[in-house]
């Protein structure tokens, strides 16, 4: 798979606009990961109150996200993809430094992250979809257009982030769904504070 051509017109793309544009695709890069964790924060709050399977989907939300990373860097481990900001010929300088040797491109671990976390939160909320999914795909594009991955890293990435996510949620809801009924009805604090008290906690 050779998308460097196409990473060409990208990085070439990104020197040619404003610098607000560059500035603003560099903050993102790394900022959207911040956000879907705040979305996790506050949908894991969200379902305190709610029913049992609410709040196992709420808590495994972010944990489908990180099973999915971690798969993420051990593939990347395995196929060991040379950054193309070092590899492609005739390319011009990344907006943001070139990571390090052994830092390898393939899958882009970002775009992992953000398709797992936009398919988790969908599940978690629906209507969602319309906000994390945009998110998802701007966060990959800004790894090419800041010229640190080539097109087809972040593609399978996100593909592979989605597909994780989905997976895990989908075996995981009944046992996790399961364990949030058992900790509850502990009606330790402590416990209890983590997974709300559910609708019949409530006054």
């Amino acid at each position: 798979m050779d998308t460097s051509d196409l990473y060409r017109d990208v990085t070439d793309f990104a020197r040619s606009t404003p610098g607000w544009v560059q500035s603003v695709a560099e903050l993102w890069t790394e900022a959207g990961i911040v956000l879907f964790g705040l979305l996790f924060i506050a949908l894991w709050w969200r379902a305190r109150p709610l029913d049992h399977r609410a709040q196992a989907l709420a808590v495994l939300a972010p944990l489908a996200t990180a099973t999915a990373y971690v798969v993420s860097e051990l593939l990347k481990s395995a196929v060991q993809e040379e950054r193309p900001c070092r590899a492609v010929a005739g390319a011009g300088s990344p907006l943001v430094s070139c990571p390090p040797y052994g830092d390898w491109s393939f899958p882009s671990n970002h775009s992992a992250i953000a398709g797992a976390a936009a398919i988790a939160l969908a599940v978690v909320v629906p209507r969602l979809a319309l906000l994390t999914v945009p998110m998802a795909l701007l966060m990959a594009f800004s790894r090419v257009f800041v010229g640190v991955h080539y097109p087809h890293d972040v593609a399978m990435g996100l593909l592979f982030g989605g597909s994780a996510a989905a997976l895990l949620m989908a075996v995981a809801a009944v046992p996790t769904t399961r364990v949030v009924a058992s900790v509850r009805s502990s009606g330790r604090p402590a416990a209890v504070w983590i997974t709300g008290a559910g609708p019949a906690g409530r006054p």
